[in-house]
């Protein structure tokens, strides 16, 4: 049976907070602003083209290449958290029987939602706001990213987390980034005039070989770690055992559900848009995929020391958590003050980088101003839900899903576009994460208080 390293069990139980912190989600964090690099990279090579209509099919394409991570969170969060606060009680026969049943539940389920959207594909193009104009490049584009490339895209994500969750954080941020380096240098070749010419489907190519990359990464470390790692990927480690299971999906189930009520929201946002025209969508899009990088990237912080707070949750060490949150809260909310202070005074020149085009510059940097008023108040909400997830708290993580999108995201984005046409969607987030922010911090106390009570 694989036992833990004496590095592994210090950076968990007794390296200073600070370096464990940083061990953990610099890597996180470095593999995020790559992956959103290359997002960012599409939507700059297809804005190469000068044509917004392909800008556009990449924007109305989002909701469904996001709702991978339904699976994603499913599996991986679930599992991850489920390994990471078993680890912490030593439990080693459970980290491997989670580890396999999160890897074949996530293989399964995205060959399902390749299947799904081939069979659906019209329904699901219609319900995504593709119009007359943007169906043919928003189907192309999705031929590549979901019909062909759901199951590499959906399972290195998948593995990654399950990495992570053992202290491994260098590796499942190389093996991300490796695919995202792939992606952008083959963007160019695939998208531009001067080359293949294939616009935003050669964007869709280049990302499905990006994930097939990715996932090759992490099949030769499985192999060459093999009896060394906590992953377990052996058939035979398959379980359907209750405490398993339930254990994975009492956090991987809300996870999943906060997702999907995310690309709920994006797709009302995006149909609401197109009614606007392509010109709006494209330049929303490029708008939300600027500010993009410090929702990741504040996303990253609370995936980073989920091993950590999972960890010391399980071997009931309350004191260590908190240091790990409150150190952790003081490095993101430099790094949101920063980049904020950048795209409000930056804006226009931040969306001519992506389409040279005034229209769109004079929509884009309106809708990227009001989209960074958001940022703020992002790293309690991200946080909160980082440890709700890490001690198994899914009720918790659930409560914050609909909160943000169904209480407070939706109906602001409905309201503000009949208040204040075309711009008043751009604000909606804004208005969501002030009231999850504070809520976070409730909720963050209640926790405590929870875990002080059951000691």
């Amino acid at each position: 049976m694989t036992t833990p390293s004496s590095e592994k069990t210090e950076l968990f139980e007794t390296m200073a907070v600070p370096r464990a912190v940083m061990q953990l989600c610099i890597p996180t964090i470095l593999g995020t602003l790559v992956m959103v690099l290359y997002n960012l990279t599409d939507t700059y090579f297809v804005g190469m083209i000068r044509d917004p209509v392909q800008n556009a099919a990449v924007t109305l394409a989002g909701p469904l290449t996001m709702a991978f991570n339904a699976i994603n969170n499913l599996f991986g969060v679930g599992t991850s958290s489920m390994m990471g606060r078993a680890l912490g009680r030593k439990d080693y026969d459970t980290v491997a029987k989670s580890s396999a049943f999160g890897f074949y539940g996530a293989l399964f389920f995205s060959l399902v939602f390749a299947a799904g959207y081939t069979l659906f594909s019209p329904s699901v193009l219609n319900l995504l706001g593709a119009d007359s104009v943007t169906v043919a490049p928003t189907r192309d584009y999705l031929f590549w990213t979901c019909t062909c490339g759901a199951v590499p895209a959906i399972m290195n994500v998948t593995i990654s987390h399950f990495v992570r969750s053992e202290g491994g954080a260098l590796i499942a941020s190389v093996g991300a980034m490796s695919g995202c380096f792939v992606n952008m240098v083959l963007d160019p070749l695939f998208i531009l005039p001067n080359f293949l010419n294939m616009g935003a489907s050669g964007a869709g190519l280049a990302t499905f070989i990006g994930s097939c990359c990715s996932c090759l990464v992490f099949a030769v470390f499985l192999f060459v770690k093999r009896g060394k790692t906590f992953v377990c990927v052996n058939p035979k480690k398959f379980t359907l055992q209750k405490e398993i299971v339930i254990g994975i999906f009492a956090v991987g189930i809300p996870a999943c559900i906060q997702n999907l009520l995310n690309v709920t929201g994006m797709t009302i946002q995006n149909n609401i848009a197109s009614g606007y025209g392509s010109d709006i969508v494209a330049s929303m899009g490029i708008a939300g995929k600027v500010t993009s990088i410090s929702f990741y990237v504040a996303m990253a912080f609370g995936q980073g020391v989920m091993p950590l707070i999972a960890y010391n949750f399980g071997a009931k060490n309350t004191a260590r958590m908190k240091g790990v949150l409150a150190f952790t809260i003081k490095l993101d909310v430099v790094f949101l003050a920063v980049t904020t202070f950048v795209f409000e005074a930056f804006a226009p020149q931040l969306v001519r980088l992506f389409l040279n085009n005034d229209v769109i510059v004079n929509y884009g940097k309106v809708f990227l101003r009001a989209m960074a008023t958001a940022i703020p108040f992002l790293c309690m909400d991200f946080l909160a839900v980082g440890i709700f997830q890490s001690c198994g708290f899914g009720k918790y993580a659930l409560f914050f899903a609909f909160l943000r999108k169904i209480i407070l995201e939706i109906p602001a984005i409905i309201l503000l576009d009949k208040l204040f046409p075309i711009y008043g969607i751009a604000f909606a987030q804004t208005v969501a994460e002030v009231g999850m922010c504070i809520a976070a911090v409730f909720m963050i106390r209640k926790v405590f208080a929870k875990i002080r009570s059951a000691e």
